[in-house]
């Protein structure tokens, strides 16, 4: 037994019966359950009981053991000094400084049903996946759920925007720019592609970008790729990175990305260029953004972005591959581009600019395929079925938020298996 799950219980009124009886004897009848309360103070707030046809109105304190009051420094503190009810579930001691006040404790224990008790418990055990699979039903899932934690997701990474729209100057094409480094950098390189973006002033990507040698020379240079020259191209880039550090007086600060544990297709040298070709042949890149219609629109812009010639033969510098081939981006590294970029980034302008039209995202997200990995898997063995990528982030969001931290009661599915009890 824990405190929360008492709170959640007084709060969905999930007892026995409701003949309440004081530990001295009285009769309370609880009139209004109260609001819950997750800040400081008292668990319940604007609460109503009644003894001895005399109503009281004010707060409620929920604790495991009556002893909670003095372990957690309640005594004097002025935040209860209108406390009407003490509710704990096992009354183990007595409390001289409510008695003094004539505030009554009610010990819940016999007023709960241990089942239920039981099932929050099973919630919290380890498990290989997520805490309720032993309980979960798909036909739990409440309505629009998808879109509720859909749109959960995309205003904790407006948060995230917000902040680099300051430190940007409100320059949503600066912030957009890192946001498509950190995507096209993928797992492995997302952290380390971003502080490249963030190295450089938007302003020099923009004065070179109709010139493709000089921007991947730029991003090249930043990583430390050009420092010894294996062949004709290098040493054009070298030129290149060389020249502009003196134009633009570029800070020295320079990264370097991880090789290990990718792809080939995937390496940032890749990478790099198809992100550098992107912005050369899209010189309106943001405002066609902003302006996409559909996922159709989307991947126009994005589906003929290639590295460029050099690469067509090489995966790292001066190795040149057996097989040849443009490295065109895949429609897979589209959805992801799409998915983790583009569309919060849509979503966060809209907010700021076109609040009423800001649910046309769902469509966006529903004509997205859905995505494939271990997490959507593990939920798929659970009955979970995913016709499109706003299903997929919805589940994805919530394992990660919800699942992995246990907040079983907060969890509007977990709610739904808990009150199914019913």
């Amino acid at each position: 037994m824990n405190e929360e799950i008492l709170q959640y219980l007084w709060n969905f009124k999930k007892f026995r019966r409701f003949d309440f009886v004081s530990v001295d004897g009285k009769n309370i009848e609880i009139l209004e359950f109260g609001e819950w309360n997750k800040n400081s103070g008292p668990d319940f707030l604007f609460a109503k009981i009644k003894i001895d046809n005399i109503i009281f109105a004010g707060n409620i304190e929920i604790h495991t053991k009556a002893s909670d009051w003095f372990f957690h420094n309640h005594s004097g503190n002025p935040e209860f000094g209108n406390l009407i009810l003490h509710a704990v579930y096992i009354n183990d001691c007595e409390i001289p400084e409510l008695e003094n006040q004539q505030i009554p404790t009610l010990e819940l224990k016999d007023y709960i049903d241990e089942t239920l008790i039981q099932k929050h418990q099973n919630l919290r055990e380890e498990h290989s996946f997520v805490p309720c699979e032993d309980l979960f039903d798909k036909d739990k899932i409440p309505l629009f759920f998808e879109e509720e934690v859909l749109l959960k997701k995309l205003d904790f990474k407006s948060e995230a925007l917000e902040l680099s729209l300051k430190k940007n100057q409100n320059n949503y094409e600066a912030v957009l720019f890192q946001q498509l480094a950190y995507t096209f950098g993928l797992k492995v390189n997302a952290e380390i592609f971003l502080q490249l973006a963030e190295s450089l002033d938007f302003s020099v990507i923009q004065k070179i970008k109709q010139n493709k040698v000089q921007l991947e020379a730029l991003l090249f240079g930043i990583c430390n790729f050009l420092d010894e020259p294996k062949d004709e191209m290098m040493k054009v880039w070298k030129r290149e990175f060389d020249f502009l550090k003196v134009k633009f007086n570029l800070s020295e600060v320079r990264i370097n990305p991880k090789f290990s544990k990718l792809r080939p297709p995937n390496f940032p040298t890749i990478r790099l260029s198809q992100l550098a070709n992107l912005y050369h042949s899209q010189p309106n890149l943001f405002s066609k953004i902003i302006g996409a219609k559909t996922v159709d629109d989307l991947y126009l812009i994005f589906e003929n972005v290639s590295a460029s010639e050099y690469w067509d033969n090489h995966f790292n510098f001066g190795k040149i591959s057996p097989v040849e081939s443009q490295k065109l981006s895949s429609r897979d590294f589209i959805d992801l581009i799409i998915i983790n970029a583009i569309l919060p980034i849509k979503y966060f302008y809209q907010k700021n600019h076109n609040p009423e039209i800001v649910d046309d995202i769902f469509e966006f997200y529903k004509q997205l395929k859905s995505e494939k990995n271990s997490v959507l898997d593990e939920w798929k063995n659970l009955g979970v079925k995913f016709e499109n990528a706003l299903k997929t982030q919805a589940f994805l969001y919530q394992y990660k938020t919800f699942c992995t931290q246990k907040k079983c009661l907060n969890c509007s599915i977990g709610f739904q298996l808990l009150k199914s009890h019913d």
